[in-house]
């Protein structure tokens, strides 16, 4: 008989099956960093890739950016002392209207520094997450699409349903002139602009161009983002809005 008084010692992990760290499985997982833990950055990295998925789960084959877990880490972050900023890197075609809107409002709400960045490409409603940023980059090669809202699947041909997506459209060129320079003829004179897009009707913008109208703050990449980020951290410090103790 087994002596009850022997504690019992853990099994050994097979191998490879030794847990992974917290910040690999949070990777593999959302596509994200946890926020910052002690000894490690102070500022969050949160990145926008692929489709934005909204209320409609996309096929398992697309790459998708879930606003159900952005959202949360930004309401971690607004709460962590030790989160002194936040930057949000951005390639994507875009998605969902109202899914994209709501990032971009927690973004724009934030009460810590924010900067931007967009690689490779930051289209459709990924243009209101880009300006939502306090500071807002993007890498000499990269793009942004700005198109008219497009409905898919089945659409009730009803006046309420062009008022509806009217109304839609004018949220997003609403905020997106109101958190960036450029101005909402330009914007609207680039959104409807034909014959330039597959689709016939819309603008793409190349780099130093989103810069030159006002859409974009500055042309640069990972190094100028950080430096801005860690400029503009310092400067909330010497404000009095650094780190609680």
């Amino acid at each position: 008989m087994a002596n009850a008084n022997k504690s019992e010692q853990p099994m050994p992990a097979a191998p490879g099956e030794e847990k992974r760290p917290p910040v690999m499985e949070s990777i593999t997982q959302l596509g994200q960093t946890q926020p910052a833990m002690p000894g490690e950055s102070n500022v969050l990295t949160m990145t926008i890739i692929g489709q934005i998925e909204g209320h409609i789960v996309m096929p398992p084959q697309n790459k998708t950016t879930k606003y159900e877990h952005l959202i949360p880490q930004l309401v971690a972050a607004e709460q962590n002392p030790k989160i002194e900023g936040i930057l949000i890197i951005l390639n994507t075609v875009g998605g969902d209207v109202e899914a994209g809107l709501a990032i971009a409002e927690m973004i724009a709400t934030l009460s810590k520094p924010t900067v931007s960045l967009v690689l490779g490409g930051g289209h459709s409603i990924g243009v209101p997450i880009a300006v939502a940023a306090d500071c807002s980059i993007i890498a000499g090669t990269a793009t942004m699409t700005i198109h008219p809202i497009r409905l898919n699947g089945l659409v009730i041909g009803v006046p309420q349903s062009f008022e509806y997506l009217d109304k839609m459209q004018e949220r997003v060129i609403r905020f997106v002139t109101g958190h960036s320079q450029i101005t909402e003829e330009k914007f609207k004179e680039f959104m409807f602009k034909t014959g330039e897009l597959t689709r016939d009707i819309g603008t793409t913008i190349i780099g130093g161009d989103a810069v030159k109208h006002g859409l974009i703050d500055m042309t640069g990449g990972i190094g100028e983002a950080i430096a801005e980020l860690n400029r503009r951290i310092g400067e909330r410090k010497k404000q009095g809005g650094g780190m609680l103790q």
